[in-house]
């Protein structure tokens, strides 16, 4: 079971953007993709078959699992995760610091 996921609000621990936060949009193996988080300028190309105008655009880039922590609304700060297996046997996802339940 992943501790971070898609639609998770996420706040920077590491790099330039260290103390933002954001939703995560995508999970790519142990790099995440964080709504306005790591934006990079990319120059590209035109594309008239898409539709696609070239020039400088500012895109976002993937940013590593270990550089972010899950932040928890209710203490307002960054948290750890842990995995606790309930009497039915399904496993969820809580927080470290007051054993909270994250899925529902």
């Amino acid at each position: 079971m992943r501790k971070i996921k898609k639609n998770d609000d996420v706040i920077v621990i590491a790099g330039k953007d260290k103390g933002n936060r954001g939703s995560v949009l995508r999970v790519l193996d142990d790099r995440l993709l964080v709504s306005g988080i790591n934006k990079v300028k990319k120059h590209q190309k035109p594309n008239p078959v898409k539709g696609v105008a070239g020039g400088i655009v500012e895109v976002e880039m993937s940013i590593h699992a270990s550089n972010v922590a899950i932040y928890n609304a209710a203490a307002k700060r960054a948290d750890r995760v842990g995995i606790k297996t309930l009497e039915d046997g399904r496993k969820v996802r809580v927080f470290k610091s007051s054993g909270e339940m994250i899925d529902a």
